[in-house]
């Protein structure tokens, strides 16, 4: 499994709640059976086997989430696999991205990571040198790694931006602004964390290392999340309104 996609694990029951909790609204529409719907199922069909046969895991798990819909199509008609759509697309973001995706962006958020933590290291008077990823303090020198990039985090509150959009917007645009903010939140408090471990690891290195520096991220991500909880909380109120 990977570890940065773990929060993948409670999607499924996340989806699941949600279906039921609209179950009234799906069932009021009437099921019909929709022969359109094999040509999903028949497009999951191809997506696993180019995977398989390609070694692309990304493409085998979203045939799955494909099939799903496809099936639903097929038995219960188009218009009852729109009132799905939510659950069906949160299902498709437990899936991590390729790997070829994930190394293209990775590597620019960690450069923006570093020269932004640079910049706030300086502000607040502290000497620092910065070589790529590398952040050459007083006391110690700082390597900006691929997991310091923010992704893992970035992915996890996009998808909570998701969440908090359906939950507490009602118009589409409201919570495309929300899943919008989040990405440059989740750039801002990471860049937060890497500035906060260069500051302490400058006092004492092993707050860059270990048990100090997962909970960091523990710590941080938490705050990202209470900050996108306000926003939702803060858009809905303000939707609200406005009506």
């Amino acid at each position: 499994m990977h570890d940065e996609a773990s929060y993948g694990m409670l999607i499924p029951p996340i989806a699941a709640y949600i279906a039921y909790a609209r179950r009234r609204s799906t069932f009021a529409i009437p099921a019909r059976l929709d022969a359109r719907g094999l040509l999903a199922i028949a497009a999951a069909c191809l997506l696993f086997l180019v995977g398989k046969f390609g070694a692309e895991f990304f493409l085998n798990r979203l045939s799955l989430v494909v099939l799903l819909t496809g099936i639903t199509w097929t038995f219960w008609g188009p218009s009852r696999t729109r009132s799905l759509a939510f659950p069906l697309l949160l299902l498709a973001t437990m899936i991590p991205l390729p790997q070829l995706v994930y190394n293209s962006l990775a590597f620019p958020l960690q450069l923006v990571a570093s020269e932004a933590s640079t910049s706030i290291i300086r502000f607040f008077g502290e000497s620092v040198y910065r070589d790529g990823n590398i952040l050459q303090l007083a006391h110690t020198t700082l390597g900006v790694a691929e997991a310091c990039s923010g992704l893992h985090s970035l992915a996890s509150l996009v998808v909570s931006s998701l969440i908090l959009a359906f939950l507490e917007c009602s118009s589409a645009w409201l919570r495309l602004l929300l899943v919008a903010l989040a990405v440059p939140l989740a750039i801002g408090v990471n860049i937060v964390r890497v500035a906060g471990t260069a500051f302490l690891a400058d006092i004492d290195q092993k707050y860059a290392e270990g048990f100090y520096h997962s909970f960091s991220g523990w710590v941080i991500f938490v705050a990202g999340f209470g900050l996108l909880w306000l926003l939702a909380k803060n858009l809905g109120m303000a939707e609200a309104r406005i009506r």
